[in-house]
């Protein structure tokens, strides 16, 4: 390889590790990929890590062993998540977003990847630590936030369905009950190993129904549930069930005016 100025081997780097948050990149692997001795690619390293540090990026954790290198974290701190979460809360407060029946519209929020990512990572902050196995969602509404919090933490996404699907091998089926109805849901029994670390994310905390369905799932599969999150949750809700994090919480709504009233979940302001 010709000579790699710094300047492009930092960006590269860089790349590579934002790229893949939470893999561990041996250092070996910058070494062969840029011609550098591993003194020099410890230098470039550290000259990411203090950049991401000093912007609230995310940081660079060192692993070390065997199988030692360097893995990207895109953490954040309370304040910053805060502001972010509180960013959306005045997005979601303007007018036309109330709809018949007092329900918030969010069909563009959950299908835009640039603002569930922010609050994907969010997430991953939150929960990175308790180190998840993997992160259970409910079809269909609660996968995009569920899919950037895994991205994340790099940990797959199990998908609880409605019905089986036949490519999907023999599955556990619960019924579970959501305000007066009864309802199924089915998770193939590949998925899940004994005494795997679980955390459930949906859309929207309303009777808690779905939420309490997912637990029930996991205690079928004797798997540890290490936290519950969801994107917004509504005021009753939210003080009923305590231990379920909501990003955001729906105060009320004013269908006259159409606007709603919306502020950062509470653990994330007594974070602050």
């Amino acid at each position: 390889m010709q000579n790699v100025r710094r300047t492009e081997r930092l960006a590269a780097i860089t790349k590579m590790l934002v790229s893949e948050p939470n893999k561990n990149f041996p250092l070996s692997l910058f070494c062969d990929s840029f011609a550098a001795a591993k003194s020099t690619i410890s230098e470039d390293l550290e000259i990411i890590r203090a950049s991401l540090e000093k912007f609230s990026l995310g940081s660079l954790e060192t692993v070390t062993g065997a199988s030692g290198g360097v893995r990207y974290r895109p953490t954040l701190c309370h304040q910053t998540g805060f502001d972010q979460v509180n960013d959306l809360c005045t997005q979601l407060s303007g007018p036309g977003r109330v709809l018949p029946g007092g329900l918030l519209y969010l069909a563009d929020i959950i299908a835009d990847p640039t603002i569930l990512g922010r609050m994907g990572i969010v997430l991953a902050s939150e929960y990175a630590k308790a180190a998840p196995d993997f992160i259970l969602t409910m079809e269909t509404q609660g996968i995009p936030l569920a899919m950037m919090t895994a991205h994340a933490l790099r940990v797959p996404v199990l998908i609880a369905r409605r019905s089986v699907k036949a490519y999907e091998s023999p599955a556990v089926h619960i019924t579970y009950l959501v305000g007066s109805q009864y309802k199924t849901m089915s998770l193939s029994r590949r998925l899940v190993r004994p005494g795997q670390r679980a955390l459930l994310i949906d859309d929207v905390l309303r009777s808690g129904g779905t939420a309490r369905g997912m637990l029930e799932m996991m205690r079928e599969f004797s798997a540890e549930v290490i936290g519950t999150a969801m994107l917004l949750g509504t005021e009753e809700a939210c003080e009923k069930f305590h231990d379920i994090k909501t990003l955001m919480i729906l105060e009320g709504v004013d269908e006259l005016s159409g606007t709603a009233r919306l502020r950062p979940g509470d653990w994330l302001s007594a974070s602050t």
